[in-house]
């Protein structure tokens, strides 16, 4: 019987490169997602991959949803936390909302998903956890101190837990993308982009999705065992650990 493996935020962008990379790598595959009704609706129909809906911000729809994924696909094998949001703003402009919001997703949102599938993997010693994290949660970035607070946050998680699951056989790592060519990163300034991100990725481009992706399902794989409480810095050379 194949793996499960549950993919936060799974519907678009890196999260729907890494679904879609899963589910041909020999996952049962399961797209979680947070509000585009339509985009996920989609999503299914081209991939035959589904789609639940809940925000990872909300410990008990988390519960919730996991449940019902559980119970239509199998027991979670693999969590990818991938969901996250931005609220950019120069710190002195900065709502305390902004910040809630961001932590509440891109931080606390990782507690919420990896505890209800957690002591499953515990009782079934085997899991594979992968947080997505950030360049910016490496060098942080001005504009984004919730934003780089909160995917500094997700390494320290990473490594915190690695320590936790590793004796029953379960394996916590990090991905850091840099500049990724999602719908999101295209939709900047085409003069910004070329001028003043590119010229800093020693390759000369952005990502790409699928890159990402590939990352997930080495890590994500049974033989991948040995290597728990790791970062993948994945950004074209633009930032060294």
């Amino acid at each position: 019987m194949s793996r499960v493996a549950l993919v936060t935020g799974g519907s678009r962008g890196i999260g729907a490169a890494i679904s879609i990379a899963l589910k041909a790598a020999g996952y049962r595959v399961a797209a979680n997602y947070a509000g585009n009704d339509e985009a996920a609706a989609k999503f299914t129909a081209e991939t035959g991959i589904p789609t639940y809906k809940w925000s990872v911000a909300d410990y008990d729809a988390c519960k919730e949803g996991v449940a019902k994924v559980e119970a239509e696909v199998g027991p979670v094998d693999v969590l990818v936390n991938n969901a996250g949001i931005t609220r950019d703003a120069m710190f002195h402009k900065m709502t305390p909302q902004q910040w809630k919001e961001v932590i509440d997703t891109n931080l606390t949102g990782l507690y919420n998903m990896t505890h209800p599938v957690w002591t499953g993997m515990r009782d079934r010693k085997f899991g594979r956890v992968v947080n997505i994290s950030s360049i910016n949660g490496q060098k942080g970035q001005a504009g984004q101190a919730n934003y780089s607070a909160s995917k500094a946050g997700d390494l320290g998680f990473t490594k915190a837990l690695a320590q936790e699951g590793a004796r029953a056989g379960i394996t916590v790592n990090a991905i850091c993308p840099g500049y990724i060519g999602t719908e999101m990163v295209r939709a900047i300034d085409e003069k910004v982009l070329n001028e003043r991100i590119i010229p800093q990725i020693p390759v000369g481009r952005l990502g790409e999705p699928s890159e990402i992706a590939r990352c997930v399902v080495f890590l994500a794989a049974d033989d991948a065992g040995f290597i728990t409480g790791s970062t993948i810095t994945a950004n074209g050379g633009q930032f060294f650990v």
